[in-house]
């Protein structure tokens, strides 16, 4: 990706949106720089309808499923989270927030809606034996509940209307052992900075 036209091309693609006022959400890697320091991405997530993909056809769609698809628009690499899904399209409705992104404002992903995203894809992750992408979707996670600290009771139940029973009993497994390195991680912080103070 040529860095220097993605400004460029960021505003065009936000541009036909809002034109052809189509419902979206951005979510994915470029909406968590919106929370994550260092968090970064070539590809442009977002969850829209089917019927609104159909509106851009500027997209070029080289794949796609019941719930996905994936193309180029200019520079970028596009992945839709379509709305066919229950929880894709309850996150677009429910979970929204506006934020600045290269001088546009759009609609985004709350911090909850992509904790959501992610904790639903990880056993599909999990089960295809995506060793890099799971350990990417699991800090993540782990980084967006240390610094904005987000119920995660109520996410987990929300989940519990899309995910079978076995899928949620191994997210709630993979909540739980993130939310015990965060737990170890704060008591040798904390105990870094007594040392610091107790050398001066």
């Amino acid at each position: 990706m040529d860095s220097n036209n993605l400004p460029q091309a960021v505003k065009k693609l936000f541009g036909l949106l809002h034109e052809r006022k189509i419902a979206y959400l951005l979510v994915g890697g470029i909406a968590l720089l919106q929370y994550i320091e260092g968090r970064n991405t070539e590809d442009i997530d977002l969850i829209m309808a089917l019927s609104s993909l159909k509106e851009l056809p500027e997209i070029r769609i080289h794949d796609q499923n019941m719930y996905f698809a994936h193309g180029e628009f200019d520079i970028l690499q596009i992945d839709v989270l379509l709305t066919e899904n229950p929880l894709f399209k309850k996150i677009q409705q429910e979970y929204v927030t506006t934020q600045q992104f290269f001088e546009e404002t759009i609609r985004c992903a709350t911090i909850e809606g992509l904790l959501l995203l992610k904790l639903y894809a990880l056993p599909s992750l999990y089960r295809q034996g995506n060793f890099a992408r799971v350990g990417l979707y699991e800090n993540d996670i782990a980084t967006l509940l240390h610094d904005h600290h987000p119920p995660i009771a109520p996410l987990l139940a929300e989940l519990g209307q899309y995910l079978t029973a076995s899928d949620l009993k191994e997210v709630k497994a993979i909540v739980a052992d993130i939310q015990r390195r965060i737990e170890r991680f704060e008591r040798g912080h904390q105990s870094h900075e007594n040392k610091g103070q107790n050398s001066t």
